[in-house]
């Protein structure tokens, strides 16, 4: 199966070879049919620490590393926009 690889900007890079990477992911209500913003943090490995505060990156997930980090960070990511 293969593994998910999402988008983000760091939100925090204080903790040892470990950021935080905030993915926001857009949806349509299903009743509403108004666009929604929805948002959720992910603790990503970051061997080299190498990526700072509002950083863009691509994070892909992975085995469990400790208890709440299952991605690892692979670049940083192309600005869309």
């Amino acid at each position: 199966m293969p593994k998910r690889i999402l988008q983000g900007v760091v939100v925090s890079d204080k903790q040892e070879k470990t950021v935080v990477v905030k993915v926001e992911r857009r949806f349509t209500h299903p009743l509403l049919k108004k666009t929604v913003r929805r948002s959720k943090n992910y603790h990503a490995h970051d061997e080299q620490k190498k990526f700072k505060v509002g950083d863009s990156v691509s994070i892909q997930e992975s085995a469990p590393i400790s208890k709440l980090k299952r991605w690892v960070v692979l670049d940083t990511a192309a600005s869309a926009g």
